[in-house]
């Protein structure tokens, strides 16, 4: 099997998001699949799918530096990103690619460990999408479907700016912000610190591109963009900066909050679970499920699972057990697959908030 290879090299912000939002749109059945590589010539902070702009993202800040905020397709969390990373999307048609998005990780990340490795970096696959080199993370991964594609993003870290990751994410205080960048300092590496002298782009690319065709077992052909695909891309563009877009979340909040009524009170809460960090809020009432918002950093397929997910939620008991099953009972019914991320997850998420003060 070909496997279409589309590197653009640096390019704006905007268009590092747009291109593999844009590629994917064009897949049909019978595409060949692409590997998309690029990397943005000025920074900027992403976030997942599923978050909460306002409960991520420390957006006057941003805007003091210039930083544009785009979301994405891919669930995961906020991350500030700059020309040191090579972003590395797989786009796949759904039939050509693993079935479950458990088996996607392993699948793609593997070209990306064994080039490290060739490149003198100890790199592992750590369960459920982490890239680590002796317990220190290196990289990320996240998966969703997009149009007829399954999408599978991930990158190269040569650096990464540790100190303006911690100042455009939202915390509670400035003590707690300088822990998170000493904890960002500690917990994350790259070839920068691991590496005497960085590989160039041309040899890491080419021993990538081996790795893949070993791996995926398939033939990498580099290619350029169709007349139909820089045309996706462009459309993606103006899509990812409709506020409609990238205010989400928000948007589902004030409509949730507009629901309160006497008797009813909307109440939140956080849990960390394996598959990601998931964020509830939850309108109760006799005993019930009156309304639920769920979001987060974790990774959904398909992308409205979540609220599906929320959706069938409705009107069940607020319990452990029941909420739990009838959430197993969901994914199951409605093929939602939340990696690292069970009904107990979710029930626990809820029943947080069903005990939290009004």
């Amino acid at each position: 099997m070909k496997l279409r290879v589309i590197d653009f090299g640096v390019v704006s912000a905007l268009r590092s998001q747009a291109v593999y939002h844009g590629l994917a749109e064009t897949i049909t059945e019978s595409s060949d699949p692409v590997l998309s590589l690029v990397s943005p010539e000025e920074p900027y902070v992403c976030v997942g799918m599923h978050q909460e702009i306002a409960r991520e993202v420390d957006e006057a800040f941003c805007t003091s530096r210039n930083l544009p905020i785009y979301r994405r397709h891919v669930g995961g969390g906020a991350v500030y990103l700059d020309r040191n990373q090579l972003f590395t999307h797989f786009i796949y048609p759904r039939k050509k690619a693993p079935e479950f998005a458990m088996n996607l990780y392993p699948m793609f990340i593997e070209p990306v460990v064994r080039t490290y490795k060739q490149l003198g970096v100890n790199a592992n696959y750590r369960p459920v999408n982490d890239i680590q080199v002796n317990g220190r993370k290196i990289g990320g991964t996240g998966a969703a479907s997009i149009g007829e594609a399954t999408v599978m993003v991930g990158s190269f870290m040569f650096d990464f700016d540790t100190e303006t990751m911690a100042r455009c994410l939202k915390v509670p205080s400035e003590k707690f912000r300088d822990k998170l960048r000493q904890t960002l300092d500690d917990y994350m590496t790259t070839m920068v610190k691991e590496l005497a002298e960085l590989p160039d782009r041309a040899r890491l690319k080419k021993l990538f591109l081996s790795n893949c065709g070993d791996v995926l077992g398939v033939d990498p052909v580099e290619t350029e963009p169709t007349a139909e695909e820089w045309a996706a891309i462009e459309q993606a563009e103006k899509d990812l900066t409709d506020p409609a877009w990238t205010n989400l979340q928000g948007r589902k909040l004030v409509e949730l909050g507009v629901k309160i009524s006497e008797g009813r009170h909307l109440t939140e809460s956080m849990h960390k679970a394996p598959g990601g960090l998931i964020r509830v809020h939850l309108l109760g009432l006799d005993g019930k499920v009156s309304e639920l918002m769920i979001s987060g950093d974790f990774t959904c397929l398909p992308p409205e699972g979540a609220d599906t997910l929320a959706a069938d939620l409705h009107g069940v008991d607020l319990s452990e057990e029941a909420l739990a099953a009838a959430a197993d009972a969901a994914m199951k019914t409605h093929q939602i697959e939340m990696p690292g991320i069970t009904g107990a997850d979710i029930a626990t998420a809820i029943m947080a908030a069903a005990h939290a003060p009004a």
